[in-house]
């Protein structure tokens, strides 16, 4: 069983290793990726994403380098530790209907994510401006 599969937008500007290391980490702050699961190996990735395999080793390697995974010979890549923090499940359900009625407004992903990328960085105040 693969517990992550990789996905490209060769649309976002965001190198293709890079995408590969953030969607690794937003698994594990997701409780996705835990301590111990193996990341699928350099060959199984390029034959889902047809891309090449240094790109998905670089990816790999960045991830090593901020200790997140460990390389163990023989045997693929795995998770060394959790970037989970304690989840607030109605906080949750309430994402999950802000998003569902952002979308239900006619809201697309690369909305709604630019309103949570505001929101994050300060520039809404939720404060009506004439």
């Amino acid at each position: 069983m693969t517990l992550i599969e990789f996905s490209l937008d060769k649309r976002s500007g965001v190198a293709t290793y890079m995408q590969i290391v953030q969607q690794v980490e937003q698994a594990m702050r997701l409780g996705r990726l835990t301590p111990g699961d193996r990341l699928p190996t350099a060959a199984e990735v390029v034959g889902r994403l047809a891309i090449n395999p240094n790109t998905v080793l670089r990816a790999y390697r960045e991830l090593e380098s901020r200790g997140l995974v460990e390389p163990r010979p023989g045997l693929g890549t795995f998770v060394r530790r959790s970037l989970a923090r304690p989840r607030d499940p109605a906080l949750e359900r309430r994402l999950a209907a802000w998003v569902h009625d952002a979308r239900a407004g006619g809201l697309g992903a690369d909305d709604i994510r630019a309103l949570v990328e505001s929101a994050l960085s300060g520039g809404l105040t939720g404060e009506a401006t004439a």
